[in-house]
């Protein structure tokens, strides 16, 4: 499984539903367990970002179709990672040479 990191804000539509926004949590890691993929981590966050995701999928494509699935609902805007673990990281930077 690949690693991710998303990071999203509400849009205006978000915020002005964000009462709603536990459910809608609870759709989209419904959705991506239905696509191969998990939720591993969830924030709510202070600063540039509202909420931070840690996620796993099969591949990028499962989630880069979730991504748009979220965006296509119109509540929150989203910024995606792709995560190297450090076992990965590690054996990257020894190929170096």
């Amino acid at each position: 499984m690949t690693s991710y990191i998303v990071l999203m804000n509400w849009t205006e539509q978000g915020a002005r539903n964000v009462r709603e926004s536990p459910k809608r949590l609870d759709a989209a890691r419904k959705q991506l367990g239905d696509m191969g993929g998990s939720f591993k981590a969830f924030y709510l966050t202070m600063g540039e970002y509202d909420m931070v995701a840690v996620v796993e999928a099969p591949d990028d494509a499962v989630l880069a179709r979730f991504s748009l699935m979220l965006a296509a609902a119109g509540n929150v805007r989203t910024r995606t990672l792709k995560a190297f673990p450090e076992l990965a990281y590690r054996e990257i930077v020894t190929s170096l040479g």
